[in-house]
């Protein structure tokens, strides 16, 4: 890596957190969330200009009591014995798991606090965070929707304990509401929470007369909509009520729970966004982060299940986001994370 590449008149890059310790998170044969979901974005990375001028970062690992912030012990100690016994499923929820999942999912955390690491310490302007397993499903005491930890809601924790960090907006643009991340934070008045979402659909929570409670109330937003819609409305509406939201909370650092299920052909959503509407959503969220949080965005992929339709959505994201304030120099060599071996036993997958 060289240094001249961080000069003070060069633009900042794009941080992306990947390893493919992620892809030993094995949900079985034809499950919708599969290692594959890992492979197919990073090679997309990989093969488009940006991949020189991109920071590739290994992700650390969450320790336990970091996990405890959002979840209690109780559930950490289920979820580990769950994992490490080799069941098939974790015994809270619809989420499953093997033998080799607990690394993965304590590395999907940490990688979301290297992210913002790295945009705190002035190594990066913005972040995406290519990890798996997803996380905003999974409730303070229950791992659920193919979720273990709720790494988004984990990220904003750490950015609050670790740099004082005063406010943090969470917008999740998943086709499934974030019930989880709604959970942690639904009496907090720290987090805005602000979620579209396909409506009636699983996990069956994200009513618009859910907007928090207590000192929390009116720092979660809702806006469900029926299935088919598109760019009109879903655009729209980060457009015009999360940017009045935003310009009221004031957040110092902007968390993206990034689901390409929206996307048009995705077999577990039936919205219709295109690649240049999550190119419109990331803008959107960058001028919001301009504004307010000095730059500060951290992208942490969540759903998204038509492989070509998830490497398409995420270049398309990805290029905003290391577009956005100008492009870097290349690297002379691109600065590729380590690979992380497999268990023995475990085919890796090409990358």
């Amino acid at each position: 890596m060289h240094q001249e590449i961080f000069a003070e008149n060069n633009p900042l890059p794009t941080a992306v957190v990947h390893a493919t310790l992620y892809a030993n998170h094995d949900t079985g044969m034809g499950h919708p969330e599969s290692p594959l979901r890992y492979t197919v974005v990073v090679n997309a990375l990989k093969k488009t200009d940006l991949y020189r001028r991109l920071l590739w970062l290994d992700p650390r690992e969450a320790e336990e009591s970091e996990i405890a912030r959002c979840h209690t012990e109780t559930y950490i100690e289920t979820a580990k014995h769950d994992i490490q016994s080799g069941q098939g499923h974790l015994s809270t929820g619809d989420t499953a798991v093997s033998r080799w999942s607990w690394k993965p999912a304590l590395h999907a955390v940490g990688g979301t606090f290297t992210a913002i690491d790295a945009l705190m310490e002035g190594q990066a302007k913005n972040a995406f965070c290519i990890v798996r397993p997803p996380g905003h499903h999974a409730t303070p005491n229950r791992g659920m929707g193919f979720c273990v930890f709720n790494n988004i809601a984990l990220a904003a924790r750490y950015a609050q304990h670790r740099y004082g960090i005063g406010k943090v907006l969470i917008v999740d643009w998943d086709v499934h509401h974030g019930n989880g991340t709604q959970d942690a934070f639904y009496e907090d008045d720290s987090v805005f929470f602000f979620s579209t979402h396909q409506w009636p659909w699983y996990p069956g929570t994200g009513a618009r007369d859910e907007t928090g409670r207590g000192r929390g109330r009116g720092t979660t937003m809702n806006r469900p909509f029926p299935a088919g819609v598109g760019r009109n409305e879903i655009v729209g509406v980060f457009g015009d009520e999360m940017r009045s939201a935003a310009e009221r909370f004031k957040p110092e650092l902007v968390l993206i729970s990034a689901g390409f299920d929206s996307r048009h052909g995705d077999p577990l959503g039936h919205f219709q966004l295109t690649d240049d509407d999550f190119g419109d959503l990331t803008r959107i969220m960058l001028e919001t982060a301009d504004q307010f949080a000095d730059g500060r965005v951290v992208s942490i992929l969540e759903g998204g299940y038509n492989l070509e339709g998830l490497s398409m959505a995420c270049k398309a994201h990805c290029r905003v986001l290391a577009e956005h304030g100008g492009l870097p120099p290349a690297f002379d060599s691109p600065p590729s994370a380590q690979t992380l071996i497999p268990p023995s036993g475990f085919d890796e997958f090409e990358w």
